[in-house]
C-alpha cells in the first residue's frame, strides 16, 4: 500500500501540541515555540496549514488540580499568542473542545499493541518504580498522541529527541490500521526537526534540561519574568571559573558554560563559534551581563503581551472556541472514515 503522506497532491499540514502545565520557559521558546511561529509563514507559503493545540486531555493522565488546569490552559493560550502564534493564520485550540481526539484514541486502542506501549520510555520515566499504581491514561498516552496527529491527516510533526519514539508509534498504528482494514484512512506523518531548535539546559545543572517541573525557579527563565528577575537569574546561574574558549571544542566538559553560550547564540541568531569569537578569553563576569541584556531585549515584548492577555478570559475563551470549531470541522472526515473502516454503525 502506498504511504498517503507521499501523495504529491496532499498539502503540507503541521500538527503539534504542548501540555498546559505551568508557564512557558526559555527552553520551550527556543526549543519549539519560536519554530512554530516561523512555520506559520513557511507552511502557508507552501499552501499548507499549521495546527497547534493545548494538550489538556494529556494533562489528566497524572494527578492534577482541576482549577489549576483550567487556569493554566488559558494562560498557555495567552503565552503562545504572545510568542507570535497568530490564531488567524494557525488553528490554535485545546483538546477538550474537540471530542474527536478521545473518540479516535478509543478506536485506535484496538490497533495499538500492549508490547508497543510497554516499550515507551516516557511511561517508564513518569511511572517510576510504582508502575502498578500509574493510571491507565499514562500507559495509553502515546495512543492519544497518535490520535492527535492522525486525526488531522498531519503530513509533518515537529519532534525533539524525546518525541521521536512516539511519532514512530503513531506511524506504526496508522500503517497497521490501514493494512488491517484495507483502507487509506490515515496519512503517515513525517518528522520535522527544526534546524533552529536549541536544546536549553537548567541554569543550575548543565546536564539537565530546563524544565517547569524543577522545584527551583532559579533553574529556568520564564517568559513572564521581568527584567530584574531575568538579570538576577543569569547573574546567579551556575558556571565555572575558567574564561570562555576561542573554539567550541573548548566547551567540552563544561556543560554550564556551553549552555549559556548556546542560549546567547540562539537568541542572537548566530553560531556558538561566532559567540566564542566575540567573548574568547573573557570570564563570566563580562559574559553574563551581555547575556542578560540580550534576554531582556528578546523577552520583554513577549512578557508585556502575555501580561496584557492572560487576565482577559473572554478574549482567550473566544480564541480557543474559534480554533476548536475549526479543528472539529477538520477532524470530522477522518473520524468518520475510521468509524466506517471499522464497520461501526452510526445513526
Amino acid at each position: 500500500m502506498n504511504d498517503p503522506a507521499k501523495r504529491p497532491d496532499r498539502p503540507m499540514r503541521v500538527v503539534s501540541g504542548i501540555q498546559p502545565t505551568g508557564s512557558l520557559h526559555l527552553g520551550n521558546y527556543l526549543g519549539a515555540i519560536r519554530n512554530w511561529v516561523a512555520m506559520q509563514d513557511d507552511v502557508a507559503a507552501r499552501g499548507g496549514q499549521c495546527l497547534y493545540f493545548l494538550a489538556d486531555l494529556h494533562a489528566i493522565s497524572q494527578p492534577h488540580d482541576p482549577a489549576d488546569l483550567a487556569r493554566a490552559t488559558r494562560e498557555m493560550a495567552a503565552a503562545l499568542v504572545a510568542c507570535g502564534i497568530d490564531p488567524a493564520r494557525s488553528v490554535l485550540f485545546n483538546q477538550a473542545q474537540v471530542p474527536a481526539h478521545a473518540e479516535l484514541q478509543w478506536l485506535l486502542n484496538g490497533t495499538a499493541r500492549m508490547g508497543w506501549l510497554s516499550r515507551m520510555t516516557q511511561f517508564k520515566d513518569k511511572s517510576g518504580k510504582n508502575r502498578e499504581g500509574a493510571s491507565v491514561a499514562l500507559f495509553t498516552y502515546p495512543v492519544l498522541q497518535a490520535a492527535d496527529v492522525l486525526l488531522y491527516q498531519a503530513t509533518h510533526v515537529p519532534v525533539g529527541d524525546d518525541q521521536k519514539q512516539h511519532l514512530e508509534l503513531a506511524r506504526d498504528i496508522a500503517q497497521k490500521f490501514n493494512t488491517d482494514y484495507g483502507s487509506d484512512v490515515f496519512t503517515l506523518p513525517d518528522p520535522i526537526v527544526p534546524p533552529g531548535a536549541a536544546r536549553i539546559m537548567s541554569l543550575r545543572d548543565g546536564n539537565a534540561k530546563m524544565s517547569k517541573s524543577d522545584p527551583s525557579d532559579m533553574s529556568r527563565i520564564n517568559l513572564a519574568d521581568d527584567a530584574d528577575t531575568i538579570a538576577a537569574k543569569v547573574r546567579k546561574a551556575k558556571t565555572d571559573p575558567e574564561p570562555l574558549p576561542s573554539e567550541a571544542a573548548g566547551l567540552a566538559g563544561r556543560p554550564e558554560a556551553a549552555n549559556l553560550v548556546t542560549i546567547y547564540a540562539a537568541l542572537a541568531g548566530t553560531s556558538v563559534e561566532a559567540v566564542l569569537g566575540e567573548f574568547a578569553g573573557r570570564g563570566f563576569g563580562a559574559f553574563k551581563p551581555a547575556l542578560g541584556e540580550l534576554l531582556v531585549a528578546a523577552l520583554a515584548p513577549i512578557a508585556q503581551r502575555f501580561r496584557d492577555l492572560k487576565d482577559d478570559r473572554a478574549a482567550l475563551d473566544a480564541i480557543l472556541a474559534a480554533g476548536s470549531a475549526r479543528a472539529r470541522e477538520l477532524a470530522a472526515p477522518t473520524l468518520g472514515a475510521a468509524y466506517d473502516a471499522l464497520g461501526l454503525v452510526r445513526g
